[in-house]
């Protein structure tokens, strides 16, 4: 079974680390960089993705980590 996705999302003047559908964060972050770091910490342990927003709310990262539902296909 997998957890829940991760996003890292703007909040006022910091990143917010939250799991999917939850309202409230999990924690919050003065720097992107730091909030990314500990949202790929997550998703890692929950097998999960991580979804990165830029300060606007746009999605401009999504890295799956054990449950990618389009996994590369080797080309030998």
């Amino acid at each position: 079974m997998t957890g829940k996705n991760q996003w890292v999302t703007p909040h006022d003047d910091k990143w917010a680390v939250k799991g999917a559908g939850n309202s409230k964060a999990t924690k919050l972050f003065s720097k992107k960089s730091e909030a990314m770091d500990f949202g790929k910490q997550i998703a890692k342990n929950q097998h999960s993705e991580l979804i990165g927003q830029d300060k606007h709310g746009r999605i401009n990262l999504k890295n799956s980590y054990g449950n990618d539902p389009f996994p590369p296909k080797d080309k030998d």
